[in-house]
């Protein structure tokens, strides 16, 4: 590989100075409180909600922290969005939220497809979930099964030479050592229910966050408006296509 690269690359002259890794910011801009936005889509079968906020940066000391905390409430199939909207409400296929990694920060979102006359239903599930962990410190085994969930997801992100690949090029993204994935699994191993309230509490949007909606505003206006999450506004998906 080494020999192949030298043959195509090696006359390219190094220029400027090295990249250094992405500061580790202070934090975006919120909404000082919660808003909404409607898009009506009159006809639609479903509602599709997405309730999100600025979240940080992937060079963030919190990382692991963050990772264990979504884990649990979004980022896995037994994980509580996913366990209250689709296995015991039965309003959705499925719910889930993640943390958009970029070398600068980028969104936190948690989203689903609902049906249409559940909308305000799910809404109310979204923020008890959203509540309960950052209310409340999250129980042994919740801990215990994220933890291994990450863990032993590692191995299998380096079972091929392109999953190889693709984790050497994320390292590479963010400037981080190719000793990183030892030290995360630690880094994962040492986050404790405590880490997770905290990091919670500091990223999870509750009041500040922003609330889109694209389904039939005829058959679900009512029921949001009745939840008084925050000042309402309306466009359609031809304003939003337009030129």
């Amino acid at each position: 590989a080494r020999t192949l690269l030298d043959r195509r690359f090696g006359r390219w002259p190094a220029r400027g100075e090295e990249r250094r890794p992405a500061p580790v910011l202070a934090g975006a801009t919120r909404t000082p409180a919660r808003r909404v936005i409607l898009v009506d889509k009159p006809g639609a079968a479903q509602s599709v909600i997405m309730i999100g906020a600025p979240g940080l940066e992937r060079t963030s000391p919190d990382y692991a922290a963050i990772q264990v905390m979504n884990t649990i409430l979004g980022g896995s199939f037994s994980s509580r969005l996913n366990t209250n909207l689709r296995e015991t409400k039965g309003y959705t296929y499925g719910a889930s939220s993640n943390f958009q990694w970029r070398p600068l920060p980028g969104a936190f979102v948690a989203s689903s497809d609902v049906r249409t006359n559940v909308t305000d239903s799910s809404l109310v599930e979204f923020f008890k979930e959203i509540r309960a962990i950052r209310d409340a410190a999250v129980s042994d085994a919740e801990l215990a099964r994220a933890k291994a969930y990450i863990a032993l997801g590692v191995p299998g992100d380096l079972e091929s030479t392109a999953q190889i690949a693709g984790q050497v090029t994320g390292l590479a993204l963010f400037n981080l050592p190719l000793t990183y994935l030892q030290e995360y699994v630690a880094a994962v191993n040492a986050v404790t229910a405590a880490d997770v309230q905290r990091v919670a509490r500091r990223y999870i949007p509750d009041e500040a966050a922003t609330i889109v909606i694209v389904g039939d505003l005829a058959q679900v206006r009512a029921g949001i408006d009745a939840l008084n999450l925050g000042p309402v506004s309306v466009v359609t998906v031809a304003e939003l296509s337009a030129p």
